[in-house]
């Protein structure tokens, strides 16, 4: 029988993995500048977590959560997003409080079950990073600020910054009254789940991608028109602070992220690389979750790039890998007795931290240097039984050829 990988998932090849590990070092590196510590959660947790914070009628929780029962018949799902996850894990271990700055950041896998097509699967990456205790419009700012500076640590070009504000409590029911009033009658010519939308979460057609809903979406009032004096002043400090950071921006007055949660600021960076899936990463405010998952009010904000979407952008911005995993060493054995010395001096040059191998398949010397250069190997340690005898082998220099003989003893210090 032949198994496969299952529909919507991806395996990382070893030829892969060296660009994921980049775009990981540059995550960890630009999240750290700016003083944000990782932290990690289980891949499941408690079904209610995500319906309570995402939205029951939200299309993530109504068709693409993961869920199942475990022995004990009790509901879990496996993380179709991070930031309910890490407000648990917060409110949990005393992590935040309303008087206290906490800047987190994570990298993992999330599952959601959608249809699969280029840059998303049904098992996906995300990185992204979480701030607590800071209401302050800087604070958004800065976590836009990161967002740039993470894409132009690895090269992306040809993107554009969109924001927003959803409102918040006060003012939110006012701009969906509007929504309602103005989709009333479009609804008959859009999707069945826009149809839908509109009797459980009329917030939510705004989501929609279908190109016959669109064009009533693109006209359909914008939140930034009646937002309350605290939502208004608000966006308009974030405004005028990233003018004065020089970021530029684009107001897109129908920008609602499809999480229930947002409050305040939203926004997407976008990629015109990309097709109609063309967000690379979003995030926003949401000063009211952890107060919904049973904290203190903490006003909150952040982010999450798509690593599928960005690891398709890195080789079109020409990024050049380096061989991080090029092997220094390789030695080149004949004979058991040879093999045995072979094994011995490769351990002790590993031990001074060099990257080193050798042959276990019992080749030729020519098929062994035929390896050696297959792998990049800078050297080429030749032992054979006249060396055996020298307690010496040929070092060989596989970008210029030179050779030189050097002592078993010396091997690790010539390197």
């Amino acid at each position: 029988m032949k198994y496969s990988v299952p529909r919507g998932t991806k395996d990382i090849l070893p030829n892969e993995t060296p660009l994921w590990q980049k775009l990981e070092a540059a995550c960890r590196k630009v999240f750290s500048l700016y003083n944000y510590i990782e932290i990690r959660t289980p891949v499941f947790e408690s079904t209610e977590l995500f319906t309570r914070s995402i939205g029951a009628t939200t299309d993530i929780v109504k068709k693409e959560m993961y869920e199942f029962k475990d022995k004990k018949g009790r509901s879990l799902t496996l993380r179709p997003e991070e930031t309910a996850p890490v407000v648990r894990a917060c409110l949990e271990n005393n992590l935040i409080g309303p008087d206290l700055l906490t800047k987190l950041y994570y990298i993992g896998p999330m599952f959601r079950y959608e249809r699969p097509q280029a840059g998303r699967q049904r098992q996906f990456h995300q990185a992204g990073v979480e701030v607590f205790g800071s209401a302050d419009p800087l604070i958004d700012v800065e976590v836009i600020q990161l967002n740039l500076k993470l894409f132009e640590e690895i090269g992306l070009k040809d993107l554009s910054t969109h924001i927003n504000s959803v409102g918040c409590a006060r003012c939110r029911p006012e701009y969906i009254n509007q929504l309602k009033n103005y989709f009333k009658e479009k609804t008959k010519k859009m999707c069945e789940d826009c149809r839908e939308r509109f009797k459980t979460n009329t917030l939510r057609i705004l989501d929609c991608k279908e190109a016959r809903c669109q064009k009533y979406i693109e006209q359909a009032p914008g939140s930034v028109d009646v937002l309350c004096a605290e939502c208004k002043d608000h966006f308009e400090a974030v405004v005028s602070k990233l003018k004065e950071q020089k970021i530029t921006f684009k107001i897109n007055k129908r920008l609602v992220r499809g999480l229930d949660y947002y409050t305040k600021t939203s926004f997407e960076i976008v990629s015109g690389e990309l097709g109609a899936q063309n967000a690379v990463s979003g995030g926003g405010r949401y000063d009211t979750l952890v107060e919904d998952l049973g904290g203190k009010p903490i006003p909150a904000v952040g982010f999450a790039v798509g690593m599928e979407r960005i690891i398709q952008l890195m080789p079109n911005a020409e990024l050049r890998m380096p061989n991080e995993g090029r092997t220094i060493l390789y030695i080149a054995t004949l004979g058991d007795d040879a093999r045995k010395v072979g094994f011995r001096l490769i351990s002790q040059v590993r031990d001074k931290g060099i990257s080193a191998d050798m042959d276990y398949l019992g080749k030729s010397l020519k098929a062994q240097m035929k390896a050696a250069d297959r792998l990049g190997a800078k050297y080429v340690y030749i032992v054979g039984e006249a060396e055996l005898k020298k307690k010496s082998g040929i070092l060989k220099d596989m970008e210029t050829g030179e050779q030189k003989e050097v002592t078993f003893d010396a091997l690790k210090e010539e390197m």
